[in-house]
Formats: C-alpha cells, sequence, structure tokens
C-alpha cells in the first residue's frame, strides 16, 4: 500500500480497569470500527490486544483527518475511558501535520514524534 506524505498516525494505548469484562471492551471496539469505517481519510485502523491491554493503530490522510477522526469518535472515547485508562497517547508525522494538531490536542498531553526519515515503496 503506498501511503500519502501527509500520513499521520495516532497511537493511544488503553488498560482495562479491574473487573472490566472482554464482552465490554469488544462492544466499544466494535463502535470505534463503526464510527470510522464512515470516514473517507481513515487509511487503516486496527485493534491489538496484550491481556488486558488495547492498542489502535490508525492512519489518516493529514492534521485535518486527523482531527476530524478525533471529533467523530469522541463519544466513542468517552464511553471506552468508562471501562479502561488511557495509558499513553502518541502522534506521528511530518513537522507541518503535526505542527496542525498541537494546539487543538494539546488538553490530551499527547507525545509527538516528528518524521525524521524512512523508505517509501
Amino acid at each position: 500500500m503506498s501511503l500519502p506524505a501527509n500520513l499521520v498516525t495516532i497511537h493511544p494505548y488503553f488498560k482495562a480497569h479491574a473487573g472490566t469484562t472482554w464482552d465490554q471492551i469488544e462492544e466499544v471496539l466494535r463502535e470505534f470500527v463503526a464510527a470510522t469505517r464512515t470516514e473517507p481519510d481513515c487509511l487503516f485502523y486496527e485493534f491489538t490486544v496484550n491481556g488486558d491491554e488495547v492498542f489502535c493503530r490508525e492512519g489518516y490522510a493529514g492534521g485535518e483527518a486527523t482531527l476530524h477522526h478525533l471529533q467523530n469518535v469522541g463519544p466513542v472515547i468517552a464511553k471506552m475511558l468508562t471501562v479502561s485508562d488511557m495509558t499513553r497517547l502518541e502522534f506521528h508525522g511530518p513537522a507541518g501535520e503535526i505542527d496542525k494538531l498541537r494546539e487543538p490536542l494539546a488538553h490530551l498531553s499527547p507525545v509527538w514524534f516528528v518524521l525524521h526519515s524512512g523508505i517509501e515503496r
């Protein structure tokens, strides 16, 4: 898959609360996927699980698409935070795209990773 030069990825990590069942987590993950499926600038979106930890690997065509996604899934994030804690939140992308996110997302206290180098195919 060829990815755009303005690719921004989000890397949220969640840890289920003690006593939370897998069914409760799975219900919220289905809601995330259903809401995100409607976004044309979402390039990939998937969840992986390690015990009681859930990770979402997701990519968007630029900063604006990233902000749109977060607005779109805001209610689902709120629901996820009733059954888990977000233990880490990272944004990765080119400097110009990351700069579009810094101010509107500062309240989330994310970790910002600016693209340095890589391979394109």
